[in-house]
């Protein structure tokens, strides 16, 4: 335990896990886990955190994650930070009174979002205003790499433009952009704090 929590106090030291709006998302991948595990903590009054946006924090999410090479914690990171965009879901793991309702919460966010991904599928919307592309990234390639591309798609969406965004995260580049797709481009964002 004590290995585990130094290890989580060292990867804060190395930039803050406080993403903004409330929320932290601390985390360690060491030896001395056996399997990932996700704590999650409400804080109604709040604590200083050393936040992105420096505000307080009142929801923590704390990720434990074995040493192995599937990175398993970077998808738990990357899934989280997309939920943790949706107001309405933050502000409901918030006001969740007891853990059965904080469970309920995430569940039904996840099968939301399991059904909208099938529904997705790189949709082109006729009579666009632009098409867009972008790539995000940021330096440790996890939660804001991730928010952000969730962000542009809404949105693009919500001005009635087409976007296909790259994702440079710590697992590798996805949804990659293709020659074809960058010729035809009316627009490239690039949203990132590192090199991309």
């Amino acid at each position: 335990k004590e290995t585990y929590r130094r290890g989580v106090y060292t990867r804060e030291e190395e930039g803050t896990t406080g993403i903004g709006e409330g929320i932290a998302i601390p985390h360690c991948k060491s030896d001395s886990v056996k399997k990932p595990g996700l704590a999650a903590m409400t804080i109604p009054s709040g604590v200083e955190y050393d936040s992105l946006d420096r505000a307080p924090v009142n929801l923590v999410f704390l990720i434990a994650a074995p040493n192995t090479s599937d990175n398993v914690h970077l998808d738990v990171l990357s899934k989280l930070s997309v939920l943790l965009m949706n107001e309405d879901f933050t502000k409901a793991l918030k006001d969740a009174k007891t853990v059965d309702e904080f469970l309920e919460v995430i569940n039904k966010a996840e099968a939301n979002k399991k059904e909208e991904k099938e529904e997705k599928e790189e949709v082109t919307v006729k009579g666009a205003k632009a098409n867009i592309l972008a790539v995000t990234g940021c330096p440790t390639g996890i939660a804001h790499t991730y928010m952000a591309a969730e962000s542009l798609e809404k949105m693009a969406a919500k001005m009635n433009c087409n976007i296909k965004v790259e994702t440079r995260g710590s697992g590798g580049a996805k949804n990659v952009l293709t020659r074809s797709e960058i010729e035809q481009a009316d627009c490239i964002i690039v949203a990132a704090d590192t090199k991309v």
